[in-house]
């Protein structure tokens, strides 16, 4: 049952993430992009909710572990892929990598902090103007 709500939750993530569009300047994008896995309403905390659940069971059961390995390293190709073809050619998996750190990051602490979301998401923008400096973005 866990399995089934963690994949249903994955679904609803990355059909959002489908649509952002990305055409927009990168660090607007990315924000989007970070937007859509945050559990900015009801609905997106049940789905980390979900996505958190599996986690602690993935880090006990090798069968759930692989699964949700290979949704990471799904996750993270598609985003250093999308990356390399915004001009981050050099560093787009160290890239992926700091942004999934940063939307699993924020995305956890806003499950046991959602009165501090408008602070977390001010966190995001800073985050974002380090890993996307100006000269990057075109703004």
């Amino acid at each position: 049952m866990l399995t089934f709500a963690a994949e249903l939750a994955g679904e609803r993530i990355e059909r959002r993430m489908a649509e952002v569009n990305t055409a927009l300047p990168l660090r607007q994008a990315l924000r989007d992009l970070i937007l859509t896995t945050l559990p900015v309403d009801a609905e997106r905390r049940a789905e980390a909710t979900a996505q958190l659940a599996f986690a602690i069971h993935a880090a006990h059961h090798p069968r759930l572990a692989a699964i949700r390995r290979q949704v990471d390293q799904d996750v993270r190709q598609a985003l250093a892929t999308w990356l390399e073809s915004a001009g981050h050619e050099t560093h787009a998996a160290a890239l992926a990598d700091a942004v999934i750190a940063l939307s699993d990051g924020l995305a956890l602490r806003m499950l046991y902090t959602p009165q501090e979301h408008e602070h977390l998401l001010t966190a995001l923008d800073r985050a974002l103007d380090a890993l996307i400096p100006d000269s990057a973005t075109g703004f």
